[in-house]
């Protein structure tokens, strides 16, 4: 089964698709992580959509999205996962990862970027800051569980 971590940056996909790996014993991927499969993107890219359709009914693959060109490598079957933030938390979050500032063209380009995967087709709906991820680990397996 593939499972698609999707949403913004900063929003909590990493640490869920963290403790997924280890629930589901499956293997995460990471924006361009595919091209860790072959030297030539374009073979990359079309060895990454094998393994993909390939996984919709063997283990388990987790593929974390935070670019929304990449929804591409999604198979029909996937199961989706939304992982929201509010825009204040997003921030707060990115100033961390550059040391506590947060430039002003950042600020801009989060604040055009919140929202753009909110009408995305998912399975289930996180809002980080106000669930347990160990909860959402244990419905997603049984949603899963359930196909």
């Amino acid at each position: 089964m593939v499972i698609g971590v999707i949403g913004e940056s900063c929003t909590g996909k990493s640490a869920l698709a963290d403790k997924l790996k280890y629930l589901l014993n499956a293997e995460v991927y990471t924006g361009k992580d595919y091209l860790r499969l072959a030297k030539n993107e374009d073979i990359a890219k079309k060895l990454f959509q094998e393994k993909l359709d390939e996984a919709v009914s063997g283990q388990h693959i987790i593929y974390v999205i935070s670019e929304k060109e990449h929804l591409q490598f999604l198979p029909e079957k996937a199961f989706r996962v939304l992982v929201t933030a509010d825009l204040d938390v997003i921030k707060e979050r990115f100033a961390k990862r550059m040391k506590g500032n947060l430039p002003a063209p950042v600020a801009v380009m989060l604040e055009r970027k919140h929202g753009c995967f909110d009408k995305e087709v998912h399975d289930i709906h996180v809002v980080s800051g106000q669930v347990d991820l160990d909860e959402v680990c244990v419905s997603v397996r049984n949603m899963i569980d359930a196909l």
